[in-house]
């Protein structure tokens, strides 16, 4: 049996399994087709699983595709933490600019909901953390763009000093969230 809890943003959700452990070990369902549809009331159809290793301070993000190849994630973490962030970029949303962040973790082993339409980015906040995730559509390099993580009007809390995180050349080359507003990317 899986949890979902919808968050303060409409359409995203903390999914939390139920864990059965033992002396043995654990035991969990990560994935349930017809119980993840009917939580997020429609049909969802992955093409893509994706898997990331950084380490502390690494700053990935905040990623996103513009149409017609948004991607919805389904994220999880299998080792190690990160602080994992959503911002809502649907123009037409009563949320659109606000952004959602969880811990996850291989400990807690929470897994977040981000649909279609939204900037997506985390921080490793463990030694070191392996990421995976699940896309509904493929990547494509020519629509892929970036907010700049520590955009002035989205105010993102990150929970590393700025000076301490690490940030790919392209990640640091974002956009700030008024050039998405007036370019409409």
């Amino acid at each position: 049996m899986i949890k979902f809890k919808q968050l303060s943003i409409p359409d995203v959700f903390l999914i939390e399994p139920y864990v059965f452990n033992d002396d043995r070990g654990f035991f969990f369902e990560s994935f349930n087709q017809k119980e993840f549809e009917d939580a997020v009331n429609r049909k969802v159809n992955f093409v893509q699983d994706n898997h990331s290793k950084s380490y502390k301070g690494i700053l990935r993000g905040l990623h996103y595709q513009v149409a017609p190849f948004q991607q919805g994630k389904l994220v999880r973490v299998v080792h190690g933490e990160v602080w994992d962030v959503a911002v809502d970029i649907r123009k037409d949303s009563v949320s659109y600019g606000h952004w959602v962040a969880e811990k996850l973790s291989a400990e807690n082993k929470k897994q977040l909901w981000i649909p279609e339409g939204f900037a997506h980015g985390f921080v490793v906040t463990s030694e070191e953390a392996e990421f995976c995730y699940k896309t509904t559509n493929f990547y494509d390099p020519q629509s892929e763009r970036c907010i700049i993580f520590n955009d002035i009007s989205l105010n993102i809390k990150w929970p590393i000093n700025e000076k301490n995180l690490m940030v790919n050349e392209k990640d640091l080359k974002g956009m700030s969230f008024d050039e998405i507003i007036n370019n409409q990317c």
